[in-house]
């Protein structure tokens, strides 16, 4: 119900984004945990309150609360990992690439989830914070826990789907 409501939501000039967002809940080539999972870390970092509202709804009748709190905490410190990573791929100073990055990150080790599962999600908040150096790490980390690239690329479309529907309900929530 709640995947009906945010639909609603978008406006006719974004028919295409709310055909791509309907189409997500039909795709096969995640599980459940991977597909809720990703919507809603996505959600949050797209950082659009009603839809984190719509997609936490649509999450928590799918997933245990482990896998919601596994996806809570890809966003976050994804957050902050992006940010400081995109700045060393960024630089063009090297010395930055082999400083110690002094941040903790212990729940990338210790997720509460599948790893695979957290590093998909981690990946598809990666992409929509634009960081090179973390879509790199987390998709060979993801390939080598024998997720395919048909399976990557549906995380990042998800990415992609939920970034465009933060946008336009932000357009439409500024202009209201």
């Amino acid at each position: 119900m709640a995947l009906e409501d945010l639909k609603a939501l978008i406006p006719d000039y974004a028919k295409d984004i709310k055909l791509n967002l309907s189409a997500l809940s039909r795709e096969q080539g995640l599980s459940q945990q991977q597909l809720y999972g990703t919507l809603l870390a996505c959600a949050l970092a797209s950082s659009n309150a009603t839809l984190i509202r719509h997609l936490h709804e649509e999450a928590a009748a799918k997933l245990s609360d482990e896998a919601i709190n596994a996806a809570k905490a890809a966003a976050s410190i994804m957050a902050m990992n992006n940010i400081y990573y995109r700045f060393v791929h960024l630089s063009s100073h090297a010395d930055y690439k082999t400083m110690p990055a002094k941040l903790r990150m212990n729940v990338i080790g210790n997720p509460g989830i599948d790893k695979v599962d957290f590093e998909l999600y981690s990946l598809a908040v990666s992409a929509i914070n634009g960081c090179g150096m973390c879509i790199d790490s987390h998709e060979a980390v993801l390939r080598k826990g024998g997720l395919s690239a048909e399976a990557i690329q549906t995380a990042v479309r998800i990415a992609a789907i939920v970034h465009a529907v933060a946008r336009t309900l932000d357009g439409e929530e500024a202009l209201a």
